[in-house]
């Protein structure tokens, strides 16, 4: 008798035992409940900023791809006014398949578009490359010192303004002093009729009147008069 006594206390410990692991798994859950909701409540409004801040850092993240994939053509024989930016429907179009970026035979870089939701338009944003504007305090000035620059054109200004925030050009968003679409606009790639050529001479800046791109490799900027939102990214210094 004392036996089943001894072994129905023993039970009835245990039972007390997992009713008290319950009761405190319970109160975790409640406690977890309660923090990820106060938690989600205080940072809603953050929410669009966190939004921008991980948009732009895979804005600014592409472009040095490109660029790595540059060098590797440089390194292997082609000259940098060679370079051509088609895309991949556009392959037929090279003159010459080693020239372009893109192509497995030349750069093997992935042409990605921009994601849709950081475009003003919502629809893909599609980059464009050429050497027809220089970044003041960058490399060279002059003739051969035009570099050749990544655009995205058309991006939200929430993430223009954050992309700037980010890298220390403040959270404003310079206008540039004259209307530059006509040559940021403008592709370097070879559209199977008309070549781009390479510029002889100075080219405009990336200016808005003040400086404020100056040495700056990359950065955001509204175009004159009202104009696109536009990220830029030195791929080639010259």
């Amino acid at each position: 008798m004392y036996f089943c006594q001894k072994t129905g206390n023993k039970e009835s410990n245990e039972d007390g035992n997992v009713l008290f692991l319950i009761l405190i798994a319970v109160a975790l859950f409640a406690a977890l409940s309660y923090a990820v909701t106060s938690s989600t409540r205080s940072s809603g409004g953050n929410a669009s900023g966190e939004t921008d801040l991980i948009s732009s850092a895979q804005i600014t993240q592409y472009p040095a791809a490109v660029s790595t994939a540059i060098v590797r053509m440089i390194i292997t024989g082609t000259s940098i006014d060679e370079i051509r930016f088609n895309h991949p429907s556009e392959f037929d179009d090279l003159d010459v398949v080693d020239f372009g970026v893109f192509h497995p035979a030349g750069g093997s870089a992935t042409y990605i578009p921009a994601p849709a939701d950081i475009m003003v338009a919502s629809n893909a944003g599609q980059w464009v490359f050429n050497a027809e504007l220089e970044v003041p305090d960058i490399a060279l000035a002059g003739v051969d010192g035009n570099d050749i620059i990544a655009y995205l054109i058309g991006i939200k200004k929430s993430i223009c303004s954050k992309i700037n925030k980010e890298h220390g050009l403040g959270a404003g968003i310079p206008v540039l002093n004259a209307d530059r679409s006509g040559d940021y606009g403008d592709r370097m790639y070879d559209d199977g009729a008309t070549d781009y050529v390479m510029p002889i001479i100075d080219v405009p800046d990336i200016d808005d009147g003040a400086g404020s791109f100056d040495g700056q490799p990359f950065g955001c900027f509204q175009n004159a008069g009202g104009g696109d939102y536009v990220y830029y990214h030195v791929i080639v210094e010259r």
